[in-house]
């Protein structure tokens, strides 16, 4: 028996129900466009269950901006936890009776002459305009040399992780400092778990400098509106790891070298595994240095900024290191530990895209989300053309612009002439600590 879904058509089909696809529907249907969204699983399963139980946003609850949806709770300056953006996010579609198709997978895009083909788990849908919204996280990634560890340890990717007491008692080695690591690490050492933290190059941030949270500052000096264009550099600003920082229990400063101070034991880079014992390379220094001197120069850029505007605000003394390491471990014998956690990023999968709109790393051909391919846009990515673009903050102006786009097409018609570059089959999305080589289907 037929799915009601299978031949339908319309206008717009919207691929993906996270708080991009949302975004982009409420912008479509305050257009008067109609559309659909088709969300794989669940409104706010990404959330919900691919994050740890303490989990909670590290920009402040003010900035959750989804268009016609501020953040109206109790504690702006707060971080939301887990639990709470599933709310923001299903209260979101039901507020707006948003077009959401729940539990319908797109396997297959395809351009015809008439349009675009989406073949779904429920059967075939076309569409003059498709957006895909499905974010550049969907394919947890592990290391090679993790096949070659014994059975008898436990492995769990950062999307699996969800709490001290689901691991088996013993020591932690935590792989990658990117903001999930460097998160997941603190959750088990306060658990009183031994952890042993693999370093890598992500830089880290101030929760709050001389008086405010260094969001706020960095907001006021305009930085979340600049446009990728803006940059010289604008491959290696996309593509660059996230600042470590955290929301828990109010917001705070992650200072690796206070875990180390307390105990946590700190190596470099992750390099292989051979001989029952992991290897590192002798970079833990270079890298916690090069962290530190990322946060201080934010720090500089606003001392700068206060300076020039003559604003008052409270001085503040700044950071002294805590813990050097006082030599650089070479290596961590297996003995002892029962758990890795790999905190090793996600690639993207985009097999199922039958347009060639890639380049040679896999990465989508776009112009602010408007891809080579007339009529077919990506929204949600990150730095798709502001820092925001990918987070409750930014998304808002990606969905309008791209609603502007769409309508265009959408009342002059379908152009006689659907152009293109052609590019490379999909690849993997480079994550903070550890960039997989590009994959081929």
């Amino acid at each position: 028996m037929s799915h009601p879904l299978h031949g339908r058509h319309h206008s717009v089909v919207v691929i993906g129900g996270g708080q991009a696809g949302l975004a982009m529907s409420h912008c479509l249907r305050g257009r008067g466009i109609d559309h659909v969204v088709l969300e794989r699983d669940e409104i706010g399963h990404e959330w919900r269950d691919r994050r740890w139980d303490t989990f909670c946003l590290v920009t402040p609850n003010w900035q959750c901006q989804l268009p016609g949806f501020p953040y109206r709770g109790p504690d702006p300056d707060g971080f939301m936890g887990r639990a709470e953006i599933v709310s923001y996010i299903q209260e979101y579609a039901k507020a707006f009776e948003l077009p959401v198709i729940e539990g319908v997978e797109a396997t297959r895009l395809r351009l015809t002459p008439h349009g675009f083909l989406v073949r779904t788990s429920q059967g075939d849908v076309t569409a003059e305009q498709v957006v895909l919204a499905t974010g550049p996280y969907q394919v947890p990634l592990i290391p090679r040399m993790a096949e070659r560890l014994p059975e008898s340890l436990v492995q769990l990717h950062s999307s699996q992780y969800r709490n001290p007491d689901a691991l088996p008692p013993g020591e932690v080695l935590v792989v990658g400092t990117g903001q999930s690591g460097c998160q997941i690490a603190e959750d088990l050492h306060l658990a009183g778990r031994r952890v042993h933290l693999a370093v890598g190059s992500a830089p880290r941030v101030a929760r709050r400098y001389r008086g405010r949270d260094v969001v706020a500052w960095l907001d006021e000096m305009g930085y979340y509106r600049r446009g990728i264009d803006e940059f010289a550099d604008a491959d290696a600003v996309r593509f660059r790891a996230n600042h470590y920082v955290t929301g828990r229990d109010g917001g705070h400063d992650i200072d690796l070298r206070a875990f180390a101070r307390e105990g946590m034991r700190l190596y470099g880079r992750l390099r292989g595994f051979s001989s029952g014992a992991f290897t590192f390379d002798q970079d833990l220094r270079k890298n916690l240095d090069a962290a530190d001197a990322v946060s201080e120069g934010i720090k500089d850029s606003i001392d700068a900024y206060i300076s020039s505007h003559g604003i008052e605000a409270p001085s503040e003394a700044r950071y002294v290191p805590v813990w050097q390491p006082p030599v650089e471990p070479a290596e961590l014998v297996l003995s002892g530990i029962t758990s890795v956690v790999w905190c090793t990023g996600f690639g993207r999968d985009h097999r199922w895209i039958d347009v060639p709109i890639f380049d040679g790393r896999g990465y989508p051909t776009h112009d602010r989300g408007v891809t080579s391919c007339e009529g077919l846009y990506f929204l949600g990515l990150p730095w798709q053309y502001t820092w925001g673009s990918g987070r409750f903050c930014g998304v808002a102006a990606d969905a309008e612009f791209l609603a502007g786009r769409i309508e265009l097409l959408h009342r002059g018609g379908r152009s006689s002439e659907v152009r293109w570059l052609a590019g490379s089959p999909p690849g993997t999305y480079e994550s903070d600590d550890w960039v997989a080589p590009r994959t081929v289907a």
